[in-house]
C-alpha cells in the first residue's frame, strides 16, 4: 500500500505582502522562461500573486491548500491569450515556493 504525501506547511508569514510581491516576479519570470514572453503574463502573475497574498494574509500555510485557492480563483481568469491555464499557474507557484524552500519536488529525487 503506498503512503500518502505528507502535507507542507509553510512558516508562518511574517510579510505576506513581501512574499506576494517576490511570488509575482518569480512567476512572470517562470511563465516568460516556460513558454514565450506575453504581456498577459504580467496580468496572470499579478492575479495568482494577489490570491496567494490574502491566503497568507488569512492565515493559510498549508502548501496544498494554497495551490486549490489559486486553481479555484484562477478559473474567473480569462486565459484565452494565454497558453497557459489555471492548474499550470497552482503548480508552478506550488514549484517555485518549494524550491525556495530548498524541498526537491522532482519525482523521486531526480
Amino acid at each position: 500500500m503506498t503512503e500518502p504525501i505528507a502535507s507542507i506547511t509553510l512558516p508562518p508569514a511574517t510579510d505576506a505582502t513581501k512574499e506576494g510581491a517576490w511570488l509575482q516576479s518569480s512567476l512572470q519570470v517562470w511563465l516568460d522562461r516556460e513558454f514565450i514572453p506575453e504581456s498577459i503574463n504580467s496580468d496572470i502573475a499579478q492575479r495568482a500573486a494577489q490570491i496567494y497574498t490574502r491566503q497568507r494574509m488569512e492565515g493559510e500555510n498549508d502548501l496544498g491548500s494554497l495551490v486549490i485557492a489559486i486553481v479555484t480563483e484562477m478559473q474567473a481568469f480569462n486565459f484565452q491569450e494565454s497558453f497557459f491555464g489555471e492548474f499550470t499557474i497552482a503548480n508552478a507557484v506550488s514549484d517555485l515556493i518549494l524550491e525556495s524552500l530548498g524541498i526537491d519536488n522532482r519525482c523521486c529525487g531526480n
